[in-house]
């Protein structure tokens, strides 16, 4: 620890980095660990590199880091926690819909469009035939509902309330489109039936 410039008393050259600064004074403050003298000479070395480092800086020789004029920056901050995303929809929604395949939904569709058909165009379709179309459309709800999950009961609920549903809504829809469109030649029952047809489709097709 001669008379030497502070570089020199840290053993490093003057174009050495801050952190072979940094490692050359932590070797020698734990080398003089206990040498008062020594270590004064070592933290004075180090305050003024850290100087001549800045005075490089205002003079725009050097960029010096923020860490050497700001130790205490050092610490890191905590990371910033990331909000958790918001589910799009309740959980037991999810659970009940369904993203089905081209073929989940062009099946069962294929299979109530030849229903709807049978309900309209049938000659002199009447309420037994009705009542049949509707019994076989039950059939494939649940069939269709059940080959998903493996729930029986769960795809017989679904299919009730999509018929009670269908027949209620569609009969009030029939009673007040039917008198106002006369070219449809189509009584109440029929109107309701196909409409109910629509909805056994959605429920069968986008519900599990």
């Amino acid at each position: 620890m001669s008379d030497q410039n502070p570089y020199d008393k840290l053993g490093v050259s003057e174009d050495a980095s801050f952190d072979e600064i940094q490692d050359a004074r932590n070797r020698l403050l734990e080398q003089y660990n206990g040498d008062g003298k020594s270590l004064e000479v070592i933290e004075a070395a180090y305050d003024a590199i850290l100087m001549d480092r800045l005075r490089m800086r205002q003079e725009g020789k050097i960029k010096v880091p923020e860490r050497i004029r700001f130790p205490e920056l050092r610490v890191q901050s905590p990371l910033k926690e990331s909000p958790a995303p918001r589910e799009q929809s309740p959980a037991w929604l999810q659970r009940m819909l369904d993203r089905p395949s081209l073929a989940d939904v062009l099946l069962p569709g294929a299979w109530y469009l030849g229903l709807s058909t049978i309900s309209v165009f049938y000659p002199d379709a009447g309420d037994r035939v009705l009542q049949l179309v509707l019994v076989v459309g039950v059939g494939i709800s649940i069939y269709f509902l059940n080959r998903k999950e493996g729930k029986f009961g769960r795809a017989v609920l679904f299919t009730l309330v999509g018929l009670i549903t269908g027949l209620i809504i569609g009969g009030i829809f029939a009673s007040w489109l039917l008198p106002q469109v006369q070219f449809l030649n189509l009584r109440p029952n029929q109107l309701a039936t196909v409409l109910t047809f629509i909805l056994f489709w959605l429920v069968s097709s986008f519900l599990r």
